[in-house]
Formats: structure tokens, sequence, C-alpha cells
């Protein structure tokens, strides 16, 4: 066993070498307080000709043992499908890691799995995560041009934390993790951002970009110190040499025209008529049309300020919007930016609709929910739907963060927004985004401002580059960066950034926020011109819920023995209940009358009677000494035989009958609670 120790912000943090995963190609434990996290690389030994692509799969696992808890259904006990944190995680692994790998390595299998093996509660797993997995790839024999460092920064009390605890971070008021690696002359680039603010200004989140470069170097130094003594040689993938003759052929071959699908469909006949034997002839043929149609985008933007389909290089595609759109839903938007479209509806809910998640056997919960969908028709593809793909969880992750600083938390509904894209050139996220912001308008939601999102890309060449606004398809797929900022008129809301390049630099980083804020300025001015705030009502179809404070010792007498109250209220009001430790009550009902009904029977409950006060009540038991008359719902007083009548009571049974309605008053109160009534002093 081999340990070696860094202090990242002011922990110290532990990377240990054991090698219990003998038979893959790398692992590394990481070690923050109580907390374990072990990373283990494995690479297939031979390359799958048939693909061309990277075939790398990234899983960070979630053990219900890490916590000390056995979580999972009863029927099973065990961890079932990745919750939605654990496919962030793995994404975000993915995202830093992807880049740094080089192309000899396209079609050959690589597989990540990162798992946390304990958990404190407070240490920060998924930047462990990714330290082990960029430590475990150094060390093994596989292909990687790292290291790579990750950093996670908040600002609290206005001032940054590097490294926050869990703690911290529920009271930051800006969350952001960066992940970056050196350039040939020892710069740290960043390759990978993904953060949520509370409308934090572009100064702020610069600085932080600053902040990270640091501590990334330092990261990257300490790796690189641990390869230089344990690491091993690095596996040599031949690839076949194109020849100029061949590249000469293809190339005098290709006419590029608008259509692509249509230059590949006839570079892959040439060549099955050309090599009608050799099926490499094809692949290759292939590449070569993927780098000259590259070639010319690159020369278009960088030699001519010339975009493929003609707009400047700070223009924005046509938008479009459209608000109530769906009679029946609560809410609903279409927003349009070129061939993007996205259509958010949203539904309100009871408090009680929140989403419970349980993530390494801790619960959380959660009242605003977005839900993305990119069904194959939207890129006019046809294949079986198969339910959410980790893309469309993380999509959908992104631009409910970008949401939730503008929802008040005082709101008492539980929202869900589910996106349906229907049309996708690129930037479908943050489309979405701007759908989500005109649903909740559209549906009466007090948000303190719209929220928009934007795309910027990157074009570059060695050292020249040219920032894109608002990229599209085939921008993304041939630029080097897609870097979503969703945010407010005042500030930045949520950030991402993957990259296909090495990384990007701070004055790269400071050129986009700028450009993002101003295309965002244009996209709230368009929103605006549609809807320009919430609606005063909600719409007629949504529930009605009213929330008010009980006395939390009353809650016992809201909820009876087994739930019998409650659920006597539910059945005769057709209302949903929520009651709160804290003694906070909501009532969720279809029609406001019925709502109130509720209130009115709860209130009534946790009411405290005082002496004086007069009830009509219903004689509910009878006694030798008196009769018990129900005030309020379940609440009884005793009205003594002495205080019947005027005239003397021999037999209570003579005057009162169990469901007799008669008027009495309360006339005291006993230190138990014990009311006691009269009918003769009404």
């Amino acid at each position: 066993m081999k340990e070696y120790k860094i202090l990242i912000g002011n922990k110290e943090t532990t990377f240990r070498l054991d090698n219990f995963a003998e038979q893959a190609n790398g692992s590394f434990f990481v070690c923050l307080g109580d907390t374990v996290v072990l990373s283990i690389v494995t690479m297939s030994k031979n390359r799958r000709e048939e693909i061309d692509f990277f075939p790398l799969v990234v899983d960070y696992e979630e053990k219900f043992y890490a916590a000390g808890k056995i979580g999972g259904s009863k029927y099973t006990r065990r961890e079932a499908k990745p919750t939605n944190s654990a496919i962030t995680n793995s994404r975000l692994i993915d995202r830093a890691i992807r880049p740094a790998f080089p192309n000899e390595l396209e079609g050959v299998d690589v597989q990540v799995v990162s798992s946390c093996l304990s958990w404190d509660k407070e240490s920060d797993t998924a930047i462990m995560a990714l330290l082990a997995t960029s430590i475990s790839l150094m060390i093994s024999d596989i292909p990687f041009n790292g290291p790579i460092g990750a950093v996670r920064i908040i600002k609290k009390d206005g001032q940054f934390v590097i490294n926050p605890s869990c703690s911290e971070r529920n009271l930051a008021e800006m969350d952001v993790v960066y992940s970056g690696l050196k350039d040939k002359s020892g710069n740290i680039l960043i390759n990978m951002i993904e953060g949520e603010f509370k409308e934090t200004s572009n100064n702020d989140v610069a600085e932080s970009f600053r902040i990270a470069q640091g501590v990334i170097k330092e990261l990257c130094d300490f790796q690189e110190g641990i390869v230089k003594e344990i690491g091993k040689e690095k596996v040599v993938f031949e690839t076949e040499e194109i020849s100029e003759d061949f590249k000469t052929e293809i190339e005098s071959a290709i006419t590029l025209v608008d259509d692509l699908d249509e230059v590949k469909n006839n570079l892959i006949n040439f060549c099955n008529e050309k090599y009608p034997e050799d099926s490499s002839k094809k692949k290759q043929a292939l590449d070569i049309l993927e780098e000259k149609i590259s070639r010319k985008i690159k020369d278009d933007v960088l030699l001519h300020q010339k975009r493929i389909d003609g707009r400047g290089i700070n223009d924005l595609r046509e938008l479009k919007a459209e608000v109530g759109l769906l009679p029946r839903t609560h809410g609903s938007a279409v927003f349009s930016r070129g061939a993007t479209r996205a259509f958010s509806i949203l539904t309100l809910g009871a408090p009680g609709d929140i989403l419970i998640s349980e993530e390494m056997g801790i619960e959380t919960e959660k009242k605003f929910i977005h839900h993305y969908n990119f069904p194959p028709y939207s890129v006019g593809e046809v294949r079986p739907l198969r339910g959410p793909s980790r893309r469309d969880i993380g999509h959908g992750a992104l631009a409910e963060k970008a949401l939730v600083p503008v929802i008040p938390k005082s709101f008492p509904y539980t929202i869900r927004v589910v996106s349906e894209i229907l049309s996708s050139n690129g930037s479908t996220s943050m489309a979405s985004v701007c759908g989500i912001s005109l649903a909740l308008m559209d549906a009466g939601v007090p948000i303190t401002k719209p929220v928009a999102g934007i795309s910027i890309g990157i074009i570059q060449d060695k050292d020249n580059y040219q920032l894109l606004t608002d990229i599209q398809g085939l921008e993304d797929h041939y630029g080097g960066m897609d870097l979503k900022i969703a945010g407010t008129i005042d500030g930045i809301t949520a950030i991402q950034m993957d990259v296909k390049i090495l990384g990007i630099n701070e004055e790269m980083f400071i050129q986009s926020l700028a450009r993002a804020y101003d295309a965002r300025v244009k996209i709230l001015d368009k929103m605006k011109l549609v809807i320009d705030g919430p609606r005063k009502e909600l719409s007629k179809y949504a529930p009605r819920v009213i929330a008010f404070q009980i006395n939390p010792d009353k809650i016992g007498e809201v909820i009876g023995p087994g739930g019998k109250t409650i659920n006597q209220i539910t059945d005769d009001t057709g209302a949903k209940i929520d009651v709160d430790d804290s003694g906070s009550v909501f009532v969720t009902a279809e029609d406001e009358e019925a709502a109130i009904k509720a209130v009115n029977w709860i209130k009534n409950i946790v009411r405290e009677v005082e002496v004086g006060e007069i009830f009509q009540g219903e004689v509910k038991r009878i006694l030798d000494f008196g009769a018990f008359v129900e005030i309020l719902p379940g609440q009884e007083g005793l009205v003594h035989i002495s205080k019947i009548s005027n005239n003397r009571v021999e037999k209570v049974g003579d005057v009162l009958k169990l469901g007799d309605i008669v008027s009495v008053k309360v006339i005291g109160i006993d230190d138990q609670g014990r009311i006691n009534l009269s009918i003769k002093d009404v």
C-alpha cells in the first residue's frame, strides 16, 4: 500500500494505492474525512474495427452501505437503477476526462467504475471520484493525456470557499465545479464546468475561474509526482495511415453541398464501387470528409467571419415564443430558436406531491421538478422509446438548476415541468430554460424574474480562435466548446461546459460570459413581448392550496388515532391534507369550496376554547351525572346534570337524547384541559 497526501482548501485528502482490483488496468482510493471513494479503470485488449467512435463508459455508483443504511425496496433490499445524482456525477466525470483521451483509442472500449464505499455525509464524493479516476488512468497503461485536476468552489457570506463540506454548500450563493489540465506550456486550461448560482455576477464567476486554475495546477503537479514514482508504460495502439494518393483521390471526389447526408451517401457509394473488397477504405474516406468539413467551417469562421447559416458571429437565430397553448394544463409555452424548439408543460400539485429521492440511503425532497424528453423525431430519426437517457436526465437537471433561484420558497405548490423537445438543432437545454420560464409565468407562479439561456461555442485553430453566440448542431459537432449559461437580467443561475479541444483559458471564459449576457438580454426582451410577468391568477383547472399554521402540539389531534380524523376530513371534502412537524398545514383541493370546508374543519379541531363562548353541540354520550356534548370536531365538554336546566332533573335521559343538538356555554376549563359546559346558562 502507498499513500500520498495533499491539502485541498483546508482539508487533507489522501490518495491511496491498494492492488485490490488486480485484474483491472488501474485503480486508486481517494479518502477525505471518513469518506472513501474507489475508482477502477479497465480497457479492452482489442479494437472494435466496426465502430468509428471512442466507446468510453463511466459509472459512478452510490452504495447504501456507504452511509450505513439498508435501503431499496423491502422486496429486494439492494441498489437498483442509478439515482439522478449518480447519473449526473457519472456525466460530470465523463465530460472532464473524455477530451483527454487520444484519438488512437477510437474503437477501444474503456470503462470507469467509481464507487463511494464510505460516506461521512459531509465530503464531496463527486470531486473525489473525478480525482480518483484521473490518477487511476494516469498510473495505468491506458493512453491518457492527463492528469485532470478538479475542485468545487462556493461563495458563502461573501467569501470564496475551496473544497466545501455539504453543510457549507447548503448555505452557498454559488456552487461550481471546475476541472482542467495543463497545456504544453504548463498553463491550466479548464475543460469542464458545472455550476449553480443565485444570480451571480460575471465578475464573481470569473474570480472563481481564476481560483480554480490555481488549485487545479496543484492537483496536476501532485498527480504527476505520483506517476513518476509508480506509473506504468502506456499501451500503444497502431493506427493505419491514410496514403496521400488515397486522400487526394477522395478529396477530389467530394463536393460539399448543404445536405451533408447526401455528401456522405455519395462518398460511401463511390468507395463501395471503387473498393468493394476493402471495407477500411470507406471508414478512411469518411474520416477525410469529416476533416474537410471541419477545415471549411474553421476557415469560414476564422478567415471570413462567416457561419454555416450566414449569421454574424454574435447573431442569434430567429426567436419565437407562445404561451397558453394547451387548454387544460396549468401552464404551457413553446420556445423556438431557429430549428430548435422546446415545448414546456407545467403542472401544479399539492405540497405532498414532492419528489423524494434516496441517495445512499439518505432521503431528499424536491418541490420543483423538471423532466426533459428528447424523442427521436426531434432529429428526424426512428428508434424505440426506452425512457429517459443519461443525457435527458443531465439536461433536465441543468435547466432545473437554472430556474430554482427565482421560485419563491413560500409558494406552496409542488411544480412539475416537462420539456418536450419537438425539434433539435443545438442548445435544446437552453431552449428548455426559456420555455420553462414562460410556462411558469403562464401558470401564474410568482417567479421573481424570468430566466433565459444561451450556448456559446468556439472555433479554434492553434492560437487563433473565435467565439460563436447561439451555436447550432453542426457548430457544436465541429466546434470545440459548448458553454451553456443561463440567468436573469441581474445575474447567472446555471453554467455547464464541455469541450472537444484541450480546454479554455481565462480570456476565453470572460469573453464568453460577456457574449452570453448580451444574448440573454435580447432573449429576455423577446420573452417579455409574449408575457411580461406571471399571470395574476392561477389556471382555473389548477388545484387550490390553502396554507396556515397550527400549534405543533395539536398535530396529533388533526391526524387522529391511526389517521382516523385526517382520513375522515379527506373522505368528506375530497381535499388532500399535508401537515409537517412545524405545524404548517397545506390543504389542496380541486375547488376552493372543498378546500375551505377542510380548512375550517381543521381549525375547529385545533381551536382553543375560551370560557364564555357559546356553541351548538351534539350530545355524544349520556351518563348518570351528565352528558358529553361535542362542541368542535374532536372536542367534547361535560354538561353536569345540575347545569342542564333551571328545573330539577332526576335523570339525564329524561331531558337529553343521543344526537340532540343543544346550545351550550363554556363555564370552565380545568388544569387538565377538561371543558365544563352549561345549557341553563346560555
